[in-house]
């Protein structure tokens, strides 16, 4: 299966960047798929700012900084725009407006799926969405 587009969730990055525990393996593999272009992959512009935000924790700003531009540079970057915002904010399947975002950014990029390990978040999306996992063992077939 080539030309696979994948829009990569949030988490996904934040397993593989903080290296969590049981998560690590499967996000390095779906990125390093991604850079050796057996998939298209894509990031929403809003996981770079919450990214920003959530590794606080973890980095020093200039580590944050640096981490982030380096994603900007690996993969696609989906934009939001009023367009996106709004279909977001009026799509009643969707409890969670940064996973609506995230679906609006799918769409945008003709994704083939959304690859997340909060499957469950994403039930009313009409992006197909995968666990990391899956989309490994769908690969290896």
């Amino acid at each position: 299966m080539k030309n696979i587009r994948i829009l990569i969730d949030t988490n996904v990055i934040m397993d593989f960047i903080v290296k969590r525990n049981h998560f690590s393996d499967d996000a390095e593999k779906v990125i390093e798929l991604c850079m050796k272009k057996n998939l298209q992959g894509c990031i929403a512009a809003h996981t770079v700012s919450n990214l920003f935000y959530v590794l606080r924790k973890y980095l020093t700003t200039e580590k944050r900084k640096n981490i982030l531009l380096m994603l900007c540079k690996m993969f696609i970057v989906i934009g939001i725009d009023v367009n996106k915002i709004e279909s977001a904010l009026l799509d009643i399947e969707f409890k969670d407006f940064e996973d609506c975002l995230q679906v609006e950014c799918a769409k945008d990029f003709e994704a083939h799926f959304i690859v997340t390990r909060n499957v469950k978040d994403f039930a009313g999306s009409v992006v197909p969405v995968l666990e990391p996992a899956v989309l490994i063992e769908m690969l290896s077939k």
